[in-house]
Parts: structure tokens; sequence; C-alpha cells
């Protein structure tokens, strides 16, 4: 007898969203009401928008009762909405996000959920080969992206070539062992993930993706890549570099 399919809950953290994230919402309801057995969920996070996000969540709820909000009005940064997004784990067997845009669409996350069964977490990748990427990122974009993995892969050695890319799927288990470790509220969240289920010995697996590159992204490179890598000095790893930066600025007062 075949086991009935994992029920599935999709978050999608958005912040200020209402120009685009409704044709992406539609789409993914409307693909896993047809295509998926199991039962799904997609939450949207809404993180201190000013917009009117929420009422577009709201009209599209009207037409798929699977989709809700949940909101926070004061900004709490995109991995603090996700974060918050996890807390519903309980509910489903797994849980996984997309980024607002529709820079994944809704075939390559339901691939990623098949591939589960291997992994506790499966993640979509845009620099293994096989990645479909219909619109690449500017040479601009690349090339920071490329300095930041390396930097990542120097200091945590996880081997893992697209840390940042916005799709992956998680087993319920491993989201409720290491929730209380992530405390990374901004775009560096999927390293503080994504080391925490290395740390507690889950197997991350890595697989090609379908991508699109989309107009109007809200990161901007610099002041983000700096932000994103202060923040990873405060995950465990580092914690004799915490307490030394600490000492010295006791010693300073």
């Amino acid at each position: 007898m075949a086991q009935p399919a994992s029920s599935v809950l999709l978050l999608i953290p958005a912040y200020n969203e209402e120009r685009r994230i409704e044709p992406v919402l539609r789409d993914y309801a409307r693909h896993f009401r047809q295509q998926y057995s199991g039962r799904f969920q997609l939450v949207v996070v809404l993180n201190g928008c000013t917009d009117n996000t929420l009422d577009v969540v709201h009209r599209v709820a009207r037409d798929f009762p699977e989709v809700r909000a949940l909101e926070f009005p004061e900004p709490i940064g995109k991995g603090g909405a996700l974060i918050e997004g996890l807390k519903l784990a309980p509910t489903a067997d797994l849980i996984g996000y997309v980024d607002a845009d529709g820079a994944t669409p809704p075939t390559a996350f339901q691939q990623l959920i098949e591939l589960c069964d291997h992994a506790d977490c499966v993640i979509g990748s845009r620099w293994l080969a096989g990645a479909v990427l219909h619109q690449s990122q500017s040479s601009r974009r690349q090339i920071a992206s490329r300095v930041f993995h390396a930097i990542v892969q120097a200091l945590f050695w996880m081997n893992i070539r697209d840390t940042q890319c916005g799709a992956k799927v998680i087993r319920r288990a491993a989201v409720e062992k290491i929730h209380p470790a992530l405390r990374i509220a901004d775009m560096a969240f999927d390293i503080n993930l994504l080391y925490a289920l290395k740390r507690e010995g889950f197997k991350v697996l890595e697989v090609p993706t379908e991508w699109t590159d989309k107009i109007g992204s809200k990161v901007k490179l610099g002041r983000t890549s700096l932000a994103m890598l202060l923040s990873i000095i405060r995950l465990p790893r580092f914690r004799p570099v915490q307490r030394a930066r600490k000492y010295l600025s006791i010693l300073a007062k």
C-alpha cells in the first residue's frame, strides 16, 4: 500500500510585496491543489509591511483557503519572519520556504519535496550543474555572491555551493531540534539554519533548481553583504570572538 503524501507547510516572508506577490500565491496554491495529493498550507509571514500586502493575501485566501497570513506589524527582518513562521512546524511533516518574488516556480519547489525521503533538508542551488536559470544575475551580483560563498566556506566548511538560494524544505523533526539555535534575523538566516542543521548531524542535500532572477530586488549588495558577515559572527562557532569583544569593551569603559 502506498504511503500517503507528506503534509507541507510553505512559508513566504514578505515585506511590502503588494505589487508582485498575488500571482505567486495563486500559482503555488493552484499547482499544489492540482498536482499534490498531500495537505498543503501556505503562510505569508508579513514583516513590518506598510503597503497593502495583507489585503492581497486576504484576497487570494478567499479563493484558496490553504493560503493565510501571519502578520508582524513591526519590522523583524526576513530571518525573523522565518524564525516566527518555523514555530508552526508541528502542523506539517515538511516545512519549506521560498522568496515572495516567485524566483522559484512551484514545480521546482515540489521537486525539493519529493527528494525529502533522502535527507533531512533539501535545498535548491543555482550553482550546481543542471540548474536552469531563466534570467541570470548581473555580473556584479554574481561576483558578490561568489565572494560571499568563498568567505562562508572558509569560515564554516559546510561544502554547500549556494547557501542563499531561497528554496529549502526541512523535515519537522529537524526544524524542532534546531529552532532554539536560530537567532539571525537578517539575510544571513540561511547560513544560521544550515550551520545549525550540520552541527546537529542532519543530512543536507543540495540539488540543482530552476530559478529566475527577478527585477525589483530589495537587496543592496554592499550594505547587505556587510550586514550578513557581521551577523554570522554571532553564531556559536564564533563564541570565543564574541567573548573577546565583550571583554575588550569592558576594559575600554
